[in-house]
């Protein structure tokens, strides 16, 4: 996924550039840079420096593990770092964590230690660190003591002022207070953590992500994690969306549980293997964290009014439910989408929010207003049925607000006329309701206009974010049988990473918008095509999922239809297999803002 120089990189940083790194750091080479006057510490056995509790730092990491390394395979450091090889070891978790973040390619003028010399007694002054102000991009975010004494707690706001001073730039960045804690327990001083958290902000390898310094970057990871909750944590999201009012602002918490909630065994483990192998962790283990809390408290009344508070809890505690090993394990049983479709769906949420203005830290909207009881009308489902289908669509669209496009009833019983209603609108809800009373439909992530690409033939269209459902007798919904079948496919390459699918009630965009769509069908190595046949239309029929059988069809007159089981999306029939139809809509996405 990554480049640097021509070279294909391990996901932090490239194989060469790691294993010169891993020879040098398992040599014992000494680290550049010259301690300052003032600032330096003298540690304490096992080797903790004077900013670390003793007797905490004991209680909570045990100093027993191994004193060195002996390791030069990008893979196998990527295993070590998983098992908790260096955990135990104070000293050698240290030595890990200076090569590797010294390793980061970084701009050309990057603050190192002696920078902080010269600036750290002119921003401080003569105030004690317990009685410095946080930085505002730190968004109110306490900073962890962990296991730092009050001196070590001090030097934290210090270090964080300075780099405030010196990253002008960087505008959000709530993780940043944990991070800079966790460094300060394996830094020799104050200037070597300044150094180490200054070059995991400069890193200048625009495909590389590290941690969030805008509200743009940080909302759209949020948006991303409540996607990726969506698709693998499904039952999870269920529990969600029953017991919060708004449950996009429970996933909005997703990086206080890493940085701030964990305990510190729990958090430096995950900061393992986060070195070594990128974000994409952190999005693991917070889905693991999920799953876990759904575990637990699934059929459990909940310990307060407020289920965010109730998962920070969870978390704080989370050594009475799982260790640090377990809680690694679940998170990498989960088969997520590669690198480069994460990176786009992140780079499609970045486009809905600049879209709709919102780039800086704003009052979020309730998700269920989205839906509004009192303006909503519908002859196939109801406000609370609505609401369900809404908190499946992709966070992008969570939003915006049902805009009814075509309905049999007030436009006619004809496919004509439906296609003529939709072709502009991307995505759309398709909604059926049968004479039966049945309830089925799906949610189709293209505009119809692409039909007409295939030259009047029958021609399937569309991406992996389609999905069909049922709503009446029972609540059941099948997703791409990729998402829960990755052993079916693998990823391709493709040079095309930076296209993104459009917003909401936008008209079909141009073909530079489109040349690679989030979990588009060419990205994979599909063993046929019968696994990516999400929608189709023609002037006699309407066809939603192929392969072995259609989810859906519908004839031209909108009056019979059937469905079975498909290979697209392996879902049962999603109603009577042969049925009338009482009434169709289809339903596009509106801008709250635009009226």
């Amino acid at each position: 996924m990554f480049s640097r120089q021509g070279q294909r990189n391990d996901p932090f940083i490239s194989q060469n550039s790691l294993k010169q790194t891993l020879v040098k750091l398992w040599n014992g080479d000494a680290v550049p840079g010259q301690k300052q006057p003032g600032l330096a510490c003298t540690m304490d056995a096992p080797g903790y420096n004077c900013f670390v509790d003793r007797d905490r730092m004991d209680a909570a990491i045990q100093d027993l593990g191994p004193k060195e390394l002996s390791c030069t395979d990008v893979q196998e450091l990527k295993q070590l770092a998983r098992q908790g090889y260096w955990a135990r070891s104070y000293a050698l978790r240290g030595k890990v964590y200076q090569r590797l973040i010294r390793d980061i390619p970084c701009r050309t003028v990057t603050p190192d230690a002696s920078v902080y010399s010269d600036i750290v007694g002119k921003i401080v002054g003569q105030h004690s660190g317990s009685s410095l102000p946080l930085p505002e991009f730190v968004d109110n975010t306490q900073v962890p003591s962990y296991c730092l004494n009050p001196r070590g707690e001090g030097a934290v706001r210090k270090i964080l002022l300075c780099i405030a001073n010196q990253f002008p730039d960087v505008s959000f960045c709530p993780a940043l207070p944990a991070v800079v804690a966790l460094l300060l327990h394996y830094s020799m001083d104050e200037a070597e953590c300044f150094e180490k958290a200054c070059r995991i902000l400069a890193c200048n390898d625009p495909s590389r992500k590290l941690i969030d310094q805008s509200f743009l970057a940080f909302e759209s990871s949020c948006m991303t994690f409540g996607d990726l909750v969506n698709k693998y944590c499904q039952a999870a999201h269920k529990l969600m969306v029953a017991v919060s009012e708004d449950v996009l602002q429970v996933y909005a918490d997703w990086q206080r549980w890493l940085f701030g909630e964990l305990p510190l065994s729990y958090f430096a483990r995950v900061f393992d293997v986060f070195l070594v192998e990128g974000y994409k962790v952190l999005y693991r283990v917070a889905l693991a964290i999920l799953k876990f809390f759904h575990k637990v408290r699934a059929g459990q009344p909940l310990e307060s009014d407020n289920v965010k508070q109730d998962i920070r809890a969870f978390v704080k505690d989370i050594a009475k439910t799982v260790s640090p090993e377990k809680l690694l394990e679940k998170a990498f049983a989960i088969r997520l989408f590669s690198r480069k479709e994460i990176q786009l769906l992140q780079m499609a949420n970045e486009k809905a929010l600049k879209q709709r203005g919102i780039t800086v830290k704003q009052k979020r909207q309730f998700v269920h207003l989205a839906v509004h009881a009192e303006n909503f009308h519908s002859e196939v489902v109801g406000v609370r049925e609505m609401r369900d289908i809404w908190s499946w669509v992709p966070e992008r669209f969570a939003l915006c607000q049902p805009l009814l496009l075509f309905s049999s009833l007030q436009h006619g019983y004809s496919l004509t006329r439906f296609f003529f209603h939709c072709e502009g609108h991307e995505p759309t809800v398709l909604l059926i309701k049968t004479t039966q009373k049945e309830v089925c439909g799906a949610y189709l992530s293209t505009d119809w206009a692409e039909r007409n690409k295939f030259g009047g033939k029958l021609g399937f269209f569309g991406t992996g974010e389609c999905f069909v459902f049922r709503l009446q007798p029972e609540v059941q919904r099948y997703e791409w049988v990729v998402i829960k079948h990755p052993e079916l496919t693998r990823p391709v390459s493709s040079e095309n990473t930076t296209s993104l699918p459009s917003l909401c009630h936008s008209a079909s965009p141009d073909a530079s918008d489109r040349l690679s769509p989030f979990l588009a069908a060419r990205h994979f190595n599909l063993p046929s095509k019968t696994e990516s046949l999400f929608m189709a239309g023609g002037n006699d029929c309407l066809i939603i999922g192929g392969g072995g059988g259609q989810a859906l069809y519908i004839d031209g007159d909108l009056n019979r239809g059937r469905t079975g089981h498909c290979d697209t999306f392996n879902n049962q029939p999603l109603c009577s297999e042969n049925f009338l139809i009482a009434a169709v809509e289809a339903w596009g996405f509106q801008d709250p803002d635009i009226q």
